[in-house]
């Protein structure tokens, strides 16, 4: 099946840029020093609210498109764009139809992950650097082909991992790296918190300014359903990838920044559906564990209460011979092992304006950004790998040359079946 051709689909939606009112200048080249920025923000809820005060507040940016489906939400958005950068922002629901822009810089996205690899392609093919959501795609084979086309398009391509740019994050990573803790053995990363009810609801019209074959995109085309739609898709196998991909990969992430460590040897999953009888289909309670020479690093999550582990709901636990490290959002705790005497603690924040401070200096020098796509994408790969050791209910073995399971059953989930005119392609 072929993937969408761009440009046919602009020929036969709008009739290219122009039908669409967009500008058709020449390309802007490489970004000076005194450029602003032009970006798209595609996903307007949620992070991508966030995201659009991230880019709009600064005086060397300018969000010039907020793209979604839903367009309930264009009006409170763009307000909020004009209010800090001065211009209101252009609305369009479809963002393939911006790509012809040339004066568009980059595309910010913030779509539900089943959208982040088709976006993130289709933006470096037309030239655009991205920003994409973490995790930084839907399943493993994406996040690959987000690489590739990353690499032969010369892209810059941030994952919004932000604490790969928390102030600090590169004392930690010196302390870890300085062989100061001793061998590491074990990692433990985790989130403990109070998730809602979202109790079981039945198909529906699809509500009003609402696109729900176009907010669908790469999935199968079926009914709209509350419980599949805005943040509640995190939970349905089919757009999100359960809090394994939407909190554990900061956590696993930030373990990686500190260790190093990439794919792992095994990997098997416990867990399950122990407190919500609902439409949830990812587990509420989910233990990981992905094991690596000398090294196991652990995964684990609640959503039914807030009794926190290491003295916190939300970390990365580095367990060494000579001593441990706590990292947390905003900071981190260095502690002599004997005695758990406490030698350290540091403060800084989650990283989110230096994150994108970093893609956009990345932009104007064309270096590899904090969180490369390539280091997304090893994130990203752990929590795939440990959603799909659930889902097999298997202890599986993974080839890290061939990045195969030697379980069949296990290797069909690398990937998925899209829906015609909106395929992630095999050759990017």
């Amino acid at each position: 099946m072929p993937a969408i051709n761009r440009r046919q689909f602009l020929n036969t939606s709008a009739k290219g840029a122009v039908a669409a009112g967009l500008t058709a200048t020449a390309a802007r080249g490489a970004l000076g020093a005194n450029d602003r920025v032009r970006v798209a923000v595609a996903g307007i809820r949620g992070r991508g609210g966030g995201l659009i005060n991230d880019f709009s507040m600064r005086k060397d940016c300018e969000v010039a498109y907020i793209c979604d489906p839903d367009t309930n939400y264009f009006d409170v958005r763009s307000k909020q764009a004009a209010e800090r950068q001065g211009t209101t922002p252009k609305t369009e629901k479809d963002f393939r139809r911006l790509l012809d822009d040339k004066s568009i810089d980059a595309l910010v996205i913030a779509t539900p992950d089943h959208w982040h690899a088709l976006g993130t392609i289709l933006a470096c093919q037309a030239g655009k650097d991205v920003y994409v959501e973490k995790p930084a795609s839907h399943n493993f084979i994406e996040g690959r082909r987000m690489v590739e086309a990353a690499r032969k398009y010369d892209r810059v391509v941030q994952v919004g991992t932000q604490r790969r740019s928390a102030p600090h994050l590169p004392e930690a990573r010196e302390i870890v790296r300085s062989g100061r803790l001793g061998h590491i053995g074990l990692c433990r990363c985790w989130i403990i918190d109070v998730r809602k009810i979202i109790g079981r609801k039945s198909d529906a019209p699809t509500p009003s300014g609402v696109d729900y074959d176009l907010w669908l995109g790469p999935a199968p085309k079926r009914a709209f359903n509350e419980n599949h739609f805005h943040y509640e898709w995190h939970w349905n196998w089919t757009y999100g990838t359960g809090q394994l991909g939407n909190n554990g990969i900061h956590a696993l992430d930030l373990a990686r920044a500190l260790l190093g460590f990439d794919l792992p040897d095994r990997v098997t999953s416990g867990g399950g559906m122990n407190y919500f009888q609902d439409d949830h289909e990812t587990p509420d309670t989910q233990i990981a564990a992905f094991e690596y020479p000398r090294l196991t690093v652990m995964w684990e999550h609640r959503m039914q209460d807030a009794h926190p582990l290491e003295g916190a709901g939300w970390g990365a636990a580095l367990y060494g011979e000579q001593g441990t490290l706590v990292a947390h959002s905003t900071s981190f705790e260095l502690y002599e092992e004997r005695g758990k005497k406490l030698a350290k603690t540091v403060k800084g924040n989650v990283g989110e304006h230096e994150h994108v401070a970093n893609f956009i200096d990345c932009m104007r020098s064309r270096t590899r950004p904090n969180c490369d796509i390539e280091e997304g994408y090893l994130s990203a790969s752990l929590c795939h790998l440990g959603n799909i050791a659930h889902r097999v209910r298997g202890n599986l073995a993974f080839d890290t040359k061939t990045t195969r399971f030697k379980d069949d059953n296990a290797n069909n989930l690398l990937t998925r079946e899209y829906r015609d005119g909106y395929v992630v392609p095999n050759v990017v």
